[in-house]
């Protein structure tokens, strides 16, 4: 009897039993008791102090939950998950990353597990609670890749003590010989990372003989060091960025530089992004309870205010204050954006361009 019990028990508190209980409060509080009997949650992101400063500090204050961070570049730590994963480890319970890991790796590698039926807090379930009137999941069973963020993407940055705004009307302006060699981006011959998404967005719109005129014509510098593309930004060094992100550019602003981001471009279209995550929790996560707690706290309106702070980003939910955005960056609904984070674009599109744009830049 005791061991039928048991099993009663644990069937219970699994994730995917209690997102079927009509009580979401008793679900909760069992799926919290067994969350901190599992004893912490693992995390992994992008190299960002808002979790360490920010919200593992809340969770853990809230909940009682430890969290332990693991922050790497997304293709480093899919690789580490990959290499675990070989060797029968499962050390990971969420992963935020972006929509090429998301969408190209961890997806179709089967190295997530449904994350839809772990939500159970009203404040997340809600339909009204968000703008599209739903949850806006990214994969096509709609149940494994929670989206968070749509935000405006600009398309460059400038530093106007240097360059004046009426000398950037155009994307063709980048392209003017004065600007030779004071061009920064991140690699664009990677699929991957910033760079790549926007030297395949000028491929998209502006076509290949663009693209080789402003990325071998014009010898911009490569990076892979953000803080390095702002700091020579801010100090004029590369007065033209084209991956320089608005929550790096902040805090210089603040200060007095000079640094605008370019929304408008007469011969280019605004995307939107999902920056700064998606949200996927790991297949055999090893704190199950643990996970299901933190992805429905990170859904709710105070831990994605903290993130949209922090990143400049716009949520979708439809109760986060956006007074501190550049109202820009926030999507109109009368607008129809081409998008980003779309898996079509991501999947079949952009790779394609990614494969042109390598062929196009590749040096003899």
């Amino acid at each position: 009897m005791r061991a039928v019990i048991a099993l009663l028990m644990s069937a219970m508190l699994a994730p995917g039993a209690l997102a079927q209980s009509p009580d979401w409060q008793a679900t909760w509080d069992a799926s919290l008791a067994a969350a901190k009997k599992e004893g912490k949650v693992v995390i992994v992101g992008t190299p960002k102090p808002t979790m360490r400063n920010e919200i593992a500090p809340k969770f853990t204050a809230r909940f009682g939950i430890p969290v332990e961070f693991i922050a790497g570049r997304s293709e480093d730590m899919t690789e580490r998950v990959r290499i675990e994963r070989a060797a029968g480890i499962h050390s990971v319970d969420v992963q935020m990353a972006g929509p090429d890991t998301s969408l190209n790796v961890l997806y179709p590698e089967k190295l997530i597990d449904p994350l839809k039926p772990l939500l159970i807090l009203p404040e997340v379930t809600d339909a009204a609670k968000w703008k599209g009137g739903k949850l806006w999941f990214m994969d096509p069973e709609e149940r494994y890749i929670l989206r968070l963020f749509s935000t405006v993407d600009s398309l460059i940055f400038i530093n106007a003590a240097h360059v004046k705004p009426e000398e950037m009307q155009s994307a063709r302006d980048l392209l003017n010989p004065k600007w030779k060699g004071r061009i920064a981006t991140e690699d664009p011959k990677l699929d991957a990372g910033s760079g790549g998404n926007k030297a395949a967005l000028f491929y998209s719109q502006l076509g290949a003989e663009f693209v080789r005129k402003l990325y071998i014509d014009q010898k911009p510098v490569i990076s892979r060091d953000r803080r390095q593309m702002i700091d020579w930004l801010a100090r004029g060094t590369y007065p033209i960025c084209l991956s320089c992100r608005a929550d790096d550019a902040a805090p210089l602003q603040e200060d007095g530089f000079k640094l605008l981001e370019v929304y408008r471009l007469s011969d280019m279209q605004n995307f939107v992004n999902s920056t700064p995550f998606l949200l996927t929790v790991a297949n055999q996560a090893p704190h199950p309870n643990a996970a299901r707690i933190f992805v429905n706290w990170m859904a709710t309106r105070e831990a994605l205010e903290i993130y949209s702070r922090s990143y400049k980003s716009a949520t979708l939910r439809n109760d986060v204050d956006e007074s501190f955005l550049d109202p820009r960056a926030v999507p109109r609904p009368d607008v129809s954006y081409p998008d980003d984070a779309d898996p079509k674009w991501r999947s079949v599109a952009k790779l394609d361009a990614g494969n042109k744009i390598r062929a196009l830049l590749k040096r003899p």
